[in-house]
């Protein structure tokens, strides 16, 4: 199963005798590793696909995955000569793994199975309500605490005793409420996903041991991206007992860590030495991405940040074009003279704009290259954009669902008997929250309770009642009857389509409802059962979160849809210039990437009332090298001389790191701008292309 793997790959693949850890550098080949390793696994050790576990970061990732083994084991069989069952094997994100034990051992944690998931926007209006204030940073900086205080396994009275100030003893208090809340709704938040199963496994010896036998070998993907309640996870899932020895491979690459910000720590690759020490290191150094050019760069800057593994990576690719950096006057020459060169280079290369990227510190940046691409009339697509389940009329739908699977979910009992208006006001709503508070239960409960008749007339308790029976009708039938028939009866009832087009004008309306229908179309696919058997021919599944969606009930499908980030098919790929923040680039490549803004302050990022400490510059350098890595043939470099904040305009030093990449000296480039402006070189561009502004469109 090894055959065109490198030395290094190979042996990674087949090492089993211990935990594994593999030093996958950019552009060196670690998803085929994860891949043929699950092969390998399947095809030459016997394991069966239902006790193999791969986890990954994001839905995308995990798809990939997906359809690379489907690709790699088609036609194969088991041993025994029949059919392999990949439907079986759990491709998925740590969230998504999250979800399947906690739906199998909710009664060990206090949840029912149909718990809610809780989105970020639910979660700040609980600490919103905690805080008692409107102030948007207060909250997002009290609930990026929470969050980090929940991967860190810190609980609300450990956070308590250790604050160091007044605010953090607050957010702690609202750390403690918040969780209370929480739990009184049934719901978890997307921390919990990780953190409960995690707790649960280290003080419930016997579900720890169910799981451990269910899935018997693991594979983790980004590990330098993990935190320390994943990294818990995987210790307890994959890291051994009394019963069995450690079965697992971690493929991580420690110079592309660069989300310490969000709890992400290299600490885990350090106590894998710790706690394993035994662990099997295999480093992965030849690059298969970009030319030698771009990688002595990257080389040469990473070389800076001390180090956990040294591993320096080549490439076979050839020297390629030298590295072009280039100072402009300010950031609209930058925008001008980025989307100039990038269409004179596609020009001279034949290329499309599909093998171009701009990348950028910070999303604040693409506004004025989105003006000057939108204005030239060249394609591209913004990564980082709106989430289709951000839109606010999936999420509406998403509440009706929720509800059916938890009425005790307060958040989504809101949104939906708000969403249409149902002759219930803000204060029927109060009241009812009053009483439901009193009582110490939900709203829904509340609703349906005796002694409301008190509280509320006839003509206010009657909608809240029919309501709340209507949607107990939805809730009986959702785990009996078809998905498909259950979602056109609720939206029958609801008059969702009605609401739009009294709410909007015609064409918003139009809007909102296409995507509404794609949503449910969406839906009812996945609800679909399969013919027994009848997994995909082409891949063996078809599934993003790793367990098979086809054939669930509509309380399932709540749960997968509250982890899915976008639509699947929805990633297309248009002939576009990408636009993306480097975070975002993490694991693309482009032929050829623009790396702009490239100056002290912005990268590495710096406020200036801030102190840049050793850890904050390492991961800044971090992220230049992921964005100098990104580049397969071509890299440009760009600063700016003098930058606008506000009114003011204030001068700029370019960024040390540009320094670091130890560039060969090139000619000073001639100053264009007085000459031609990129503006009319752009227009002599298109006007000897002799068709006008098509020539931009490809």
């Amino acid at each position: 199963m090894t055959h065109g793997l490198n030395a290094a790959q190979s042996e990674a693949v087949r090492y089993l005798d211990g935990p594994c850890l593999v030093l996958a550098g950019a552009g060196s080949g670690k998803t085929r590793v994860i891949t043929q390793k699950i092969a390998h696994l399947i095809e030459d050790k016997g394991f069966e696909p239902r006790h193999i576990a791969a986890v990954t970061f994001t839905n995308k990732a995990a798809k990939e995955m997906q359809e690379r083994i489907g690709k790699l084991m088609e036609g194969k069989t088991t041993r025994e000569g029949k059919r392999l069952r990949l439907k079986q094997l759990t491709v998925c994100t740590f969230h998504s793994l999250g979800v399947q034990i906690l739906r199998l051992e909710a009664e060990h944690v206090g949840l029912k199975p149909q718990f809610s998931i809780m989105d970020s926007d639910d979660c700040f209006g609980l600490i919103q309500e905690q805080l008692g204030t409107t102030d948007k940073k207060l909250i997002r900086g009290v609930q990026g605490t929470i969050s980090l205080w929940k991967n860190g396994m810190v609980d609300p009275e450990t956070a308590i005793a250790q604050a160091a100030n007044a605010d953090e003893h607050q957010a702690a208090l609202v750390y403690r409420n918040y969780v209370a809340t929480l739990h009184a709704y049934q719901a978890v938040d997307f921390d919990d996903l990780i953190r409960l199963p995690a707790e649960l496994f280290a003080r419930n010896e016997a579900v720890q041991l169910k799981w451990q036998n269910r899935l018997r070998y693991f594979l983790v993907d980004e590990y330098q991206d993990t935190n320390a309640c994943q990294y818990q996870l995987l210790k307890l899932l994959a890291g051994g007992s009394h019963l069995r020895a450690p079965a697992f491979t971690a493929v991580g690459d420690d110079d592309q860590a660069i989300y310490g910000w969000r709890g992400a720590t290299l600490d885990n690759l350090r106590l894998l030495q710790t706690d394993f020490p035994d662990l099997k290191v295999v480093k992965l150094e030849q690059n298969y991405r970009s030319t030698v050019r771009i990688l002595e760069a990257a080389n040469a800057v990473i070389a800076n940040n001390p180090k956990l593994f040294d591993k320096k990576l080549w490439s076979e690719h050839g020297m390629g074009d030298p590295i072009a950096v280039h100072p402009m006057n300010d950031e609209e020459h930058e925008a001008e003279s980025v989307v100039f060169r990038l269409s004179a280079h596609k020009f001279e290369r034949r290329a499309q704009f599909r093998d171009y990227a701009i990348l950028y510190r910070g999303n604040h940046q693409a506004r004025l290259f989105e003006q000057i691409l939108r204005r030239e009339r060249i394609p591209y697509v913004l990564s980082g954009g709106q989430s289709f389940f951000d839109k606010a009329e999936i999420k509406d739908i998403c509440a009706y669902l929720r509800l059916i699977a938890n009425p005790d979910d307060d958040p989504a009992f809101i949104r939906a008997i708000t969403t249409p208006r149902r002759g219930i006001g803000n204060t029927t709503l109060e009241v009812l929250g009053t009483f439901a508070g009193q009582a110490k239960v939900s709203l829904f409960e509340a609703a349906m309770m005796g002694g409301i008749e008190a509280k509320l007339q006839p003509r206010q308790l009657e909608p809240l009642r029919v309501f709340c029976e209507s949607m107990v009708r939805l809730a009986d039938r959702a785990t009996k009857d078809p998905a498909s028939v259950v979602l056109d009866d609720m939206m029958e009832g609801i008059h969702y389509e009605a609401y739009l087009y009294d709410a909007f004008d015609e064409r918003q309306a139009q809007s909102r409802w296409t995507n509404t229908l794609e949503f449910l179309d969406w839906l009812k696919r996945k609800g679909t059962r399969p013919e027994p058997d009848g997994e995909s021919e082409a891949t063996g599944f078809d599934s993003a979160d790793g367990f098979g969606d086809e054939g669930k009930n509509l309380l399932e499908l709540t749960q997968t849809v509250a982890l899915m980030s976008m639509l699947e098919g929805r990633e297309e790929d248009p002939d576009a210039v990408r636009l993306s923040t480097l975070h975002a680039s993490k694991g693309l490549e482009y032929p050829h990437v623009f790396l702009v803004g490239v100056e002290e302050g912005i990268l590495p990022h710096c406020r200036e009332d801030e102190d840049m400490g050793d850890e904050k510059i390492e991961e800044e350098r971090r992220l230049m090298y992921v964005g100098i890595t990104r580049a397969q043939r071509s890299l440009h470099i760009s600063w700016c001389k003098k930058r606008k904040r506000a009114r003011e305009t204030y001068s700029c030093e370019p960024s040390r790191f540009i320094g670091e990449m130890k560039l060969e000296e090139a000619p000073a480039p001639k100053d264009e701008t007085p000459a031609m402006s990129p503006k009319d070189r752009l227009g002599a561009l298109k006007a000897l292309l002799g068709n006008g502004g098509k020539a931009a469109q490809g």
